[in-house]
Order: structure tokens, then sequence, then C-alpha cells
């Protein structure tokens, strides 16, 4: 709920990738104030079709911002609109409901088209969930892509991990013969975030500083690890609202976002007793990655399994960028009806192409 990341890809939507430039843009506050209320709104839908005044008002003010986005990013890298084949628009997520094949995303493809005079694929987790699939993690296929090009001396021949810490943290699990395994892993920056902004007023823990003052409460750390969700056998994905947000008066801030930033470390590393191989390296992206205090929590958690930890910089990717890079991938292989998602990661009953086109009207 940060902002806007926009980056540039050039690829076959196999393995060749290249990765381009890439920019973000910060939401205003009130943007952001707006995008809590739709969360808050969505929790109470049962049709994805349904958009309550206050998420139609939403929508268009998000997809504006996106449509100014794409023509920024355009202008600064001197680049004409038609150098450009194909936007991948994943719009906000709002709501993720999987056990009721539910998931909302706030953004109009058509509109955004129109605006920028670039296709535009969207809706690409619809299909996934009407092939019995999760509709999430969506980014493994290109973990997949980008695994083919890392550096050999970075695995030595095993399989490898992406996680990726947003609001959620997911991981994939990429084989030495190149398989994918994915899911959710659990919380990621949203409890950080929610906690932050309830005792101190600020959207996020920058670097971690906040938690790097504190201790471990590890009675929170029980407490979320106890639930329900961990013994589920993946695939499997989550809403940011699955785990409840953490209310202890007597917590100090810094103690709170200490002990979340540990849960955070805690549940990724746990998450590789449901992998098919222990990996060699895990490669962070993400804004968690950013997050020195999760980050050290989680190499020396994973050190513990014979596993390294790294940063998508020290891979030679992006950690920011990678998420947006991933869409403009997903929206490739959608282009040429290439599968987005497959059993061993969203769950679906067989590998299943997705997203919705939406041609610019010029008339």
């Amino acid at each position: 709920m940060d902002g806007i990341d926009v980056a540039l890809i050039r690829s076959d939507g196999h393995f060749f990738v290249e990765r381009g430039s890439s920019i973000f843009l910060a939401y205003e506050k009130d943007t952001r104030q707006r995008i809590r209320e739709g969360l808050e709104t969505a929790s109470q839908l049962k049709d994805r079709t349904t958009r309550p005044d206050i998420l139609v008002d939403l929508e268009c003010e998000l997809t504006e911002l996106h449509g100014r986005a794409v023509g920024e990013f355009l202008d600064n890298n001197s680049i004409s609109t038609g150098e450009i084949d194909l936007i991948g628009f994943h719009g906000q997520t709002v709501l993720h409901r999987p056990q009721y094949a539910l998931t909302i995303q706030l953004g109009d493809g058509q509109k955004l088209a129109d605006q920028t005079g670039i296709e535009v694929i969207y809706d690409f987790r619809a299909n996934d969930m009407l092939n019995n699939g999760q509709g999430a993690p969506l980014v493994p296929v290109y973990h997949g892509a980008l695994a083919n090009n890392i550096p050999a001396e970075l695995t030595d021949g095993k399989a490898m991990v992406f996680v990726n810490i947003g609001g959620i943290s997911n991981i994939t699990h990429v084989d030495s013969d190149g398989c994918l395994t994915a899911f959710d892993s659990g919380p990621g920056n949203g409890l950080i975030d929610q906690w932050v902004l309830s005792k101190a007023g600020l959207d996020y823990d920058d670097g971690g500083k906040i938690a790097a003052g504190g201790k471990v409460i590890e009675e929170i750390c029980r407490r979320y690890l106890s639930h329900p969700y961990f013994e589920l056998p993946i695939p499997k994905s989550l809403d940011r609202k699955d785990f409840e947000p953490l209310l202890d008066d007597d917590v100090s801030l810094a103690d709170g976002a200490r002990s979340l930033a540990r849960l955070t470390a805690s549940t990724i590393v746990h998450s590789i007793d449901q992998l098919p191989s222990i990996p060699a390296v895990i490669v962070v992206c993400g804004g968690g990655a950013l997050n020195k205090i999760i980050m050290s929590d989680l190499q020396s958690l994973a050190s513990q399994i014979g596993t390294r930890v790294i940063t998508a910089e020290q891979a030679g990717l992006s950690a920011g960028a990678m998420e947006a890079e991933a869409f403009a991938y997903l929206a490739i292989r959608a282009k040429l009806g290439q599968p987005l998602t497959y059993p061993n990661t969203t769950g679906c009953s067989r590998p299943v192409t997705g997203g919705v086109s939406a041609l610019p009207d010029f008339a």
C-alpha cells in the first residue's frame, strides 16, 4: 500500500529476460488512508464484481495514478509509447479469500489502456481460481526464469529459494531441474506496518530502526506461530487480514516491532520444512529486504540448516523492482497463452494461463 513500482523488461516469456530500469512512486498519505478504508469495505464483500461507491472512487483514483506513473517512467527514460508492447497491471488487492475462490484487485484495465495508449493485461488471478487454484502466489514462474540465469556458484547445483517479503511473505522453491514449488509462508511487513501505525502514526519501520531498539518477546511469536495456517498442506495462500494486528497495550513500540520482525523471519525458515529440499541459498526481495532486523534474523535462523541468505541485489537482481518485473513477464506469458500458474504453485488442477487484455480505444 506504499506506492507504485514501474519496471521495464524485454522477454520471450520463457528463460530470456532482459531487465531494464525501474522507478517507485509513493502514494500520498491521503491515498494510503483511502486504501485502508477500502480494505475495510472490501472485507464485507461476497462477490468480486461488487463495487460500493468508496471502491469505485478508489479504483478510479488508483488507475489514474498508475497511468501517470507509466507516463513519468517513459518520460524519465526517453521512451515513446510505441516502443512498449504491453503493460502488466496487477492493481491493488483489497480482498483475497481463496477458500471462497474470491479475490479482488482494484484497477480498471481498459481505462489504463485508454489513458496510456498501450495494451494492458490485467486481472491475473481469476482464471487460476476458476481452475481450483489459490490465486496466489503468481510470481513463482518469474522466479523460475530468473533462477535459470543465476550464477552457478551461488547454488552449487542445488535448489534455491526466492522469498518476497511484502505485506505477506511468499516463497518459491526452484529445484535444480527447474521444478517450482510455491506458497505464502506467513506475515511479511503487514503486521509490522499495522503496529507502528497504531503506536506511532508511522507507515512502516524504516530499515528496521525501531525494531533495532527492542527485544524479542517470545510469547508474541508463539501466539502467532500457533495459527492453524502453518499446519495446512501446500500450496496455500493468505490475505493480509488472516492474522490479527498486534494489540498488546503493555508492549513497547520497539519490542513489538522487534518481535514481529523475528516472527517474519521465523515463518520463512519454518516453511522450508514443507519444501521438497533444503535450498543452498535464499534470495530475498520486496520491502522486507530493506529491514535489517528481518534480514539479520533470517540469516541467523537459516544458517542453522546450512542455508545462505542474500538480497536480490547480491544475486545481481533488484529487490524493489522484482514484483513489477514479474507482472510485466506474466503479461507477456498471458499474451502468448503460456501458463502463469501450476499445481505446485497455486494448487490449480492443471497449468493455466490468465489475465485479460484491454486494447486502447483510439476512437
